[in-house]
């Protein structure tokens, strides 16, 4: 047994691939060999789990949320797996809306430690990444609670990922694009064989929005191994009614019946193709027993929430926060802006991670702002202040701002839009969570 620093610590002291960027992502580094002999150790309950398994570089946390909240007012007792965390490291294992509480942590993870040292390979000590052991903590946290289903995300690409030990009744590919290029290839038919790597036999599919030449793979990987797969926008459709900056409203034409009318208490277009993905998935658990009726999918997006993501945190001036960490996702934080903001002034402040398509993301948000501000989050793999502005500056007019700290950054993005003006903090998941961890912190309002 250990306190919950003592577990952290442990956590911290292992290899961590999250905050590195100069590595190959190959089955020398990455496989799941160690994860298969820790939860062996563990008398292997991830083979008892009902599960789900969603990959994807985009939309898998939204997804993965919105299904647990489904499955959770449906009365089921739902594990939730994702990555990485906002501000808390108890936020990535969930049952339904409860983090996993601190004492449980330290418990569950002073088993697995145990399991650990108790295995050789090749003859030393097994020395595992931070991944897999909170991957095995994950799954045997899920199991001791006798979940009665967990949803997983997957971490980093799919087939050599450490969750991709489980056996899941569905398995959910949500759009993929050009994402972490040096771990997966800058060519995004690279980047989908990675990801449909979850795809296993005895399983259902699910395929999202994807661009029209990723479709075509996908399918037959699914005819291959002779697996059922459906398409989100052919087989389940939605219709937008309503949108606002802070909730939408949409139908969905399902595999089994055209709902009434669903709130949606998440902003922005990629949203309602996640949740029409997450009320496919409610309809084919119905093949495997669950009771799902309309009313839990209908209650279950409701309560969905899922900060971090095109989150208006304050208004006078309208602070807008948002995950967009590629060229896609600020495509659609781009529209958003210009949909409900447009004429405003905009000020936008960012920060970027070394191993991201800082071009892309640029090229598409800076020439919206009035003004850019550059800061640094907190992570190794952080692109320096100067690297990010000289990489930005020919986007930006007029020339962005500098400013070292996050706090200062904000409250100089404040004052620069006004109360009538908007303030966008996006480009990392790290910067989110900085400020949702000042906020509070109550370090700004």
């Amino acid at each position: 047994m250990f306190s919950y620093k003592q577990a952290l610590d442990y956590l911290t002291s292992l290899i961590n691939y999250e905050k590195k960027i100069d590595l190959i992502y190959s089955q020398r580094l990455f496989n799941l060999e160690k994860t298969r002999l820790i939860l062996d150790q563990l008398g292997n309950p991830h083979l008892s789990l009902k599960t789900i398994h969603i990959a994807g570089t985009k939309g898998k946390g939204s997804t993965a949320v919105m299904l647990t909240s489904i499955l959770d007012a449906a009365g089921y007792k739902v594990g939730l797996y994702t990555s990485p965390h906002l501000i808390s490291p108890r936020e990535r294992i969930r049952i339904g809306t409860h983090l996993i509480k601190e004492e449980e942590f330290s418990y569950y993870l002073a088993q697995v430690k145990s399991a650990i040292e108790n295995i050789q390979y090749d003859g030393e000590s097994l020395n595992p990444t931070f991944f897999e052991v909170y991957t095995v903590l994950a799954l045997t946290y899920f199991y001791q609670k006798k979940v009665d289903i967990a949803v997983i995300e997957v971490g980093l690409g799919g087939r050599l990922d450490a969750t991709n030990v489980i056996q899941p009744l569905i398995g959910i590919i949500t759009p993929i694009s050009i994402d972490h290029t040096q771990q997966l290839g800058s060519e995004i038919t690279l980047i989908e064989r990675e990801k449909a790597g979850i795809i296993k036999p005895n399983s259902k599919i699910i395929i999202s929005r994807q661009e029209k030449k990723i479709i075509p793979l996908l399918k037959k990987i699914c005819q291959d191994k002779k697996v059922s797969y459906y398409q989100v926008g052919k087989d389940i459709k939605f219709k937008l009614n309503q949108a606002t900056p802070a909730y939408q409203k949409f139908q969905v034409e399902g595999l089994l019946q055209k709902y009434p009318t669903f709130f949606l208490p998440l902003a922005g277009e990629n949203q309602l193709w996640n949740a029409t993905t997450a009320v496919g998935a409610a309809e084919i658990l119905q093949e495997f027993g669950f009771r799902i009726t309309s009313e839990d999918i209908k209650q279950g997006l409701k309560k969905v929430s899922w900060p971090g993501r095109m989150q208006i945190i304050s208004s006078q001036p309208i602070v807008l926060i948002d995950c967009a960490h590629n060229a896609s996702s600020a495509l659609f934080l781009t529209k958003f802006l210009k949909k409900f903001y447009s004429g405003r002034n905009i000020v936008l402040l960012i920060s970027i991670l070394k191993d991201k398509d800082i071009q892309g993301i640029a090229k598409t948000l800076c020439p919206l702002a009035n003004q850019v501000i550059v800061t640094c989050v907190k992570s190794p793999r952080a692109l320096p202040l100067k690297e990010i502005y000289t990489k930005i500056k020919r986007h930006c007019s007029p020339k962005p701002l500098r400013e070292d700290k996050v706090e200062e950054a904000l409250k100089k993005a404040k004052k620069i839009a006004g109360e009538r003006g908007v303030v966008c903090a996006t480009g990392s998941i790290y910067l989110v969570g900085e400020i949702l961890s000042l906020i509070r912190n109550k370090k700004i309002n």
